[in-house]
């Protein structure tokens, strides 16, 4: 409007310039945005389309194959290697989950939910057990070696262990070990697992409030993972070691639930031969471990 109503026409010109001028300045910023925005792309696609055909040229060379597909061959290894140790009901819940993984995508939450479910399945003792010492004068030397004196302490563990070695198995044998703090009650535990030839893990319930620490967490909820006893069981390799389990009489409770209830199930020779932890949904035997407690 302003170029209309002026009359002079140097000065109508000199504002159509500047007009002019700005435009020109906005089509030039345009154009390199989207010079540059389309150049993003094209590296973006070009980089996607060589990985694609890199990927392609390696799978037909065999020397890669699909991470999704490598990952449920190495399950089934895992799975292969177990052999017939594993019980009926945790193979099933293993090919059925495996099956699941096959259907799945990578990128999906519920393919990591279910791949970390298999790795814990694949990763347990099933059916791996350490032999025992079953020389009661070499436990005794050993008991010896590690704690001088207590003498009626050891007396007692002697007379559990050769009756276990009688009867074939530790089955309904829990120990409970009892005195204030400092008295050798931990490596007293030790030394059992030593003079036994058992792998031996440690871990305390004092002051433990959530029943999930014990019997696992239901795999609906982010963070899942197993209780200390199966976390014991695989990082101890073997279904068969001591596992003290410290403090027992500092067991919390609250709307979280009693984990003393919980340790029952484990503890009771009558129910712990078909554990459930809520992870694995799948019984798992706990029979053969030796389980000491400490107060």
């Amino acid at each position: 409007q302003e170029v209309l109503m002026c009359e002079d026409a140097v000065e109508r010109l000199r504002k159509v310039l500047l007009i002019l001028k700005k435009d020109l300045e906005s089509t030039r910023l345009q154009s390199q945005f989207r010079s540059q925005i389309e150049d993003k792309f094209a590296k973006e696609n070009k980089k996607f389309i060589l990985m694609q055909q890199l990927r392609y040229i390696k799978r037909e060379l065999n020397l890669e194959r699909d991470d999704k597909q490598s990952i449920i061959a190495a399950f089934k290894e895992s799975i292969k290697k177990l052999g017939n140790l594993v019980p009926t009901e945790a193979a099933k819940a293993m090919d059925q989950e495996l099956s699941k993984l096959g259907n799945l995508e990578p990128q999906s939450a519920e393919f990591n939910v279910c791949r970390s479910y298999l790795e814990w399945l694949t990763a347990l003792p099933w059916g791996k057990y350490s032999e025992d010492n079953t020389d009661i004068d070499r436990a005794e030397r050993i008991l010896n070696e590690d704690h001088y004196s207590l003498e009626d302490v050891k007396e007692r563990i002697l007379e559990h262990m050769a009756v276990s070695f009688l009867k074939g198995s530790v089955h309904g044998k829990i120990m409970c070990l009892v005195g204030p703090p400092g008295v050798g009650k931990t490596s007293i535990g030790k030394s059992i697992a030593r003079a036994m030839d058992r792998q031996f893990y440690r871990f305390s319930v004092g002051g433990l409030h959530d029943v999930s620490e014990i019997r696992g967490h239901r795999r609906t909820y982010v963070g899942a993972m197993p209780g200390k006893i199966i976390q014991a069981l695989k990082i101890r390799q073997v279904s068969n070691p001591v596992i003290l389990v410290d403090e027992v009489d500092k067991l919390g409770r609250d709307f979280r639930g009693d984990p003393s209830s919980a340790l029952l199930e484990v503890l009771d020779p009558e129910q712990n031969a078909a554990f459930r932890d809520l992870y694995l949904d799948v019984p798992f035997d706990l029979s053969k471990v030796l389980f000491i407690c400490t107060a």
